[in-house]
């Protein structure tokens, strides 16, 4: 199971100081929608520079205009986008068409979206696809839960991440479930000592 780690809410300097922190250090980092809302590819381009062999995740939830923001993304030296799967089935294949003739990777966010709407785009085979909670929802889920269900759901769907919420105890419990990776946020990026917080997560998933 790969480690994603998502810096979201910060400024870009503080955003530029934890990537040069996880660089090398995790699977993949993760810029947050925020910072792509405040800042831009472009300005968050140059950290390109610290990733080191750690992949670059530009969090776009792109949910139309496909072909042309993951083409902006990759472009900028981003290795993995997003896409809304609650986005019409023309953007999902124009951005999957797009990763496929760079050759990265696309991840499809399942926010909100119905067992149904996951029946109609399951086929990408590529794809990396994520149960995600949001961070606006109260309450309790079980998420092992809901990754047995959506494997027994979806056979066919390899590539499997998880997001919202994931404490170290959690990843303990995905780990067991043999996913593709499990995306960790303030768990890390919130705690006094990253560096070392990061080192417990690293431990887990290894």
């Amino acid at each position: 199971m790969k480690l994603q780690i998502a810096i979201d809410r910060v400024t870009l300097s503080k955003a530029e100081e934890m990537a040069k922190i996880f660089a090398g250090k995790t699977d993949i980092i993760e810029m947050g929608t925020s910072l792509i809302k405040d800042y831009g590819l472009f300005a968050l381009k140059k950290l390109n520079e610290y990733k080191k062999d750690s992949l670059l995740l530009a969090d776009l939830k792109t949910c139309d205009e496909g072909a042309y923001e993951f083409k902006q993304g990759y472009e900028q030296g981003f290795d993995i986008l997003t896409v809304m799967g609650s986005s019409s089935r023309e953007t999902l294949e124009k951005c999957y068409e797009v990763s496929q003739s760079y050759e990265k990777y696309m991840l499809i966010d399942l926010l909100e979206c119905s067992m149904e709407k996951v029946h109609e785009i399951a086929d990408f085979k590529n794809a990396i696809y994520c149960l995600h909670t949001s961070v606006d929802k109260s309450g309790d889920h079980n998420i092992i839960e809901e990754i047995q269900k959506f494997k027994q759901e979806f056979p066919q769907i390899q590539k499997i991440c998880v997001a919202g919420g994931i404490t170290l105890e959690v990843c303990k419990e995905v780990k067991k479930e043999d996913i593709q990776s499990v995306i960790v946020g303030s768990a890390i990026t919130k705690s006094e000592n990253m560096a070392e917080e990061l080192m417990k997560f690293k431990e887990v998933v290894k």
